[in-house]
């Protein structure tokens, strides 16, 4: 058996938290495989919100998910920064977040200009923290092969870093010896006090 990839292994994470009936988020639609997969896990009874700035990426989150009248139930899809999570999610679902995926970069196919900055990235994973129940985690791949890339890549690793260890703990998975910068996963687990 050989190692799993990035985005498997983020969902590896998120798989073994999320239970039906819980509440996720995944912070950048993107292609929609977050939030397939979060819509999946959590359920006919529960609820997934997907952001992303792009109205493109959100059309192509509900096509992966589907139309069906369930899929509306449960999945709320906002054309809204990241940045704006915890105003945007109802106050009625704070602290009751099993789980957050970031998938940073630029949408596939899409404007490779038009992608995430620390600059709406680190208050987005701020926010985050302060929606996750204890025992929630949170995951971000990231993409430092791209333009801007390993400067958000490295404003999010010292962000990880200076996480207070009795709150939280912080865990990267990646492969070192892979050329081009490959992408990688932090993952941070809120503790339960």
């Amino acid at each position: 058996m050989g190692f799993i990839s990035v985005l498997s292994f983020a969902h590896s994470c998120i798989g073994e938290r999320l239970q039906p009936g819980d509440v996720a988020i995944d912070a950048t639609a993107g292609t929609g495989a977050d939030t397939a997969f979060l819509c999946t896990a959590v359920g006919a009874k529960g609820t997934v919100y997907a952001f992303d700035i792009q109205q493109e990426a959100l059309d192509r989150a509900a096509e992966r998910v589907g139309r069906g009248q369930e899929a509306r139930g449960r999945l709320h899809l906002l054309l809204e920064s990241h940045a704006n999570m915890r105003q945007a999610v109802p106050s009625s679902d704070h602290g009751r977040v099993s789980a957050v995926m970031f998938n940073l970069g630029y949408l596939p196919g899409g404007d490779k200009r038009v992608i995430t900055r620390p600059e709406s990235t680190l208050p987005a994973l701020d926010a985050a923290l302060s929606l996750l129940k204890p025992g929630g985690i949170a995951t971000v791949v990231l993409y430092p092969g791209h333009e801007g890339g390993r400067e958000e890549a490295e404003r999010v690793e010292q962000w990880a870093e200076s996480l207070p260890e009795e709150h939280y703990q912080a865990i990267v998975y990646r492969f070192k010896n892979r050329s081009n910068n490959p992408p990688y996963v932090i993952a941070v687990e809120k503790r339960k006090v």
